[in-house]
């Protein structure tokens, strides 16, 4: 196995916007050895500088978020004292808000994640998203700021719940030929739908994938190209009937056609 590399990730907060970050560039170097480590809520410079003096011994490198002033002074002295590389992801972005705009910042950890409006309109759409997961009541559809329709395995519900982490509501629906669509959905206009489809030689490999991890024989109809071929083509009348957009999530990240989803909304 090639040598273990080591991310470090430092938050004066929960440290979850450096994760995913961290998350993002792993991504592009897949079959790499990686691993991250996620230290959150430091207060105290001993902290900074135990984390930087274990990523001098492993070798790795540090990305972190941190606001207040006396730490970020402590992570620059450390990264020059122990040679170890250091990602300041949010220090730029505030001097140049400064320099731009002349105004001053709080320096308090944790605002991203106060429990204001904008924190429960998110928790508001995460129970929508399950409630109305997977055409369980179609009415939802009706309130839904978009509704997702796809035949199965084409990431439905996480695109749902990632999406309600945007305190987007969304509702979704999985298309089958020998299921007839409710009758709210062409009730909704077009731009509030967006189907969701993808090749049907990668959309074999994940059905046949998942029949591994249910327990499920490999000959189960679920999983054969006839089958998956028939839902498509069932799947791309219907959405073309309904004039709705139609992305193909064949290779995409969830983040990806997330973005792509949100275009619609703007």
């Amino acid at each position: 196995m090639s040598k273990l590399h080591l991310i470090y990730i430092c938050s004066d907060s929960t440290g979850e916007t450096a994760d995913a970050v961290a998350q993002a560039t792993l991504r592009q170097f897949p079959g790499v050895n990686a691993k991250i480590k996620r230290f959150g809520q430091l207060r105290h410079e001993d902290d900074i500088r135990r984390i930087m003096e274990e990523a001098a011994q492993t070798g790795g490198f540090v990305s972190y978020t941190l606001v207040q002033p006396e730490l970020r002074e402590m992570m620059k002295a450390e990264s020059v004292r122990l040679g170890v590389r250091t990602v300041d992801l949010m220090g730029p972005m505030m001097q140049a808000f400064v320099e731009t705009f002349g105004d001053a910042p709080k320096r308090q950890p944790g605002l991203l994640h106060e429990m204001d409006a904008e924190y429960f309109r998110r928790v508001e759409a995460i129970e929508f998203a399950v409630k109305y997961d997977d055409g369980r009541d179609a009415r939802g559809m009706l309130s839904a700021q978009i509704v997702l329709v796809g035949i199965s395995r084409t990431s439905k519900t996480p695109l749902s719940i990632f999406l309600a982490h945007k305190g987007i509501k969304v509702a979704n629906l999985p298309i089958m030929p020998e299921v007839k669509p409710p009758a709210e959905l062409f009730k909704i206009p077009a731009e509030r739908i967006i189907g969701l489809t993808m090749d049907a030689e990668y959309a074999l490999r994940i059905r046949m994938e998942r029949l591994k991890v249910i327990g499920l024989p490999d000959g189960s109809k679920y999983a054969t190209m006839q089958r998956i071929t028939e839902e498509l083509d069932y799947a791309h009348g219907l959405m073309q009937q309904l004039g709705c957009p139609v992305v193909n999530v064949t290779n995409k990240a969830i983040e990806e056609t997330a973005g792509i989803i949100m275009g619609y909304l703007s």
